[in-house]
């Protein structure tokens, strides 16, 4: 599937986002993930690596991924215990194909990037080992739908959009059994919408 302007447009937002500091784990996923000793972890969209970082104090032996190398060099700086490479979430390398990972933890601003969520959904199926886990907290795609006057400016139901829905379906295709699907009125940044509108999302999946 080729990039739609819809892809686009979700692809500058998550950007603008990004902009503004917050690479640490949210406080939802920290209580969530809880003690990460000895456990394997795939973390994806790492950016420059704060939230890995949180991830190894936990306890996890963390692998981070992300496609911006010059963040990756100033997070190999910053903690050489890290194992960093450089890749694209939907089209993991075969290094990391190789049901290894005990967790993936998919963070903001994944899914505004998906050109093909069914490619995404598989390479986390081979990543992580049988009854390994995923955690994925991303903004809403509702959200990502309006602007900050909260007027909309995409059809959800565009297929360039990855609903709920069709995450879902992907990842049961890809041998994950869904077992909690959350949605809050704030956004992956801890910003709050309309609350009629939900802002993010957590999702918890375990590899059957």
């Amino acid at each position: 599937m080729e990039p739609t302007d819809v892809n686009r447009r979700m692809f500058d937002e998550v950007h603008r986002r990004r902009g503004d500091g917050r690479t640490s784990l949210p406080p939802i996923v920290k209580q969530t993930l809880g003690d990460l000793t000895k456990k394997s972890v795939l973390h994806l969209h790492c950016g420059s690596g704060e939230g890995s970082a949180e991830l190894a104090q936990q306890g996890a032996v963390v692998t981070a991924i992300d496609l911006d190398e010059a963040l990756l060099d100033a997070a190999r700086e910053r903690w050489p215990s890290i194992l960093w490479i450089a890749a694209d979430p939907q089209a993991l390398p075969a290094n990391l194909r190789r049901a290894r990972f005990d967790l993936v933890y998919s963070p903001e601003g994944v899914l505004g990037r998906l050109t093909d969520v069914d490619s995404w959904a598989a390479g986390l199926g081979a990543a992580v080992r049988r009854r390994g886990e995923l955690l994925v907290f991303d903004d809403h795609p509702v959200s990502l739908c309006v602007d900050g006057l909260l007027r909309w400016h995409a059809d959800y139901f565009d297929d360039g959009i990855v609903r709920l829905g069709r995450l879902v379906s992907a990842l049961v295709r890809a041998g994950f059994r869904v077992e909690a699907l959350e949605e809050y009125p704030l956004d992956a940044t801890g910003r709050r919408h309309d609350r009629g509108i939900p802002g993010s999302f957590l999702l918890y999946a375990v590899r059957v």
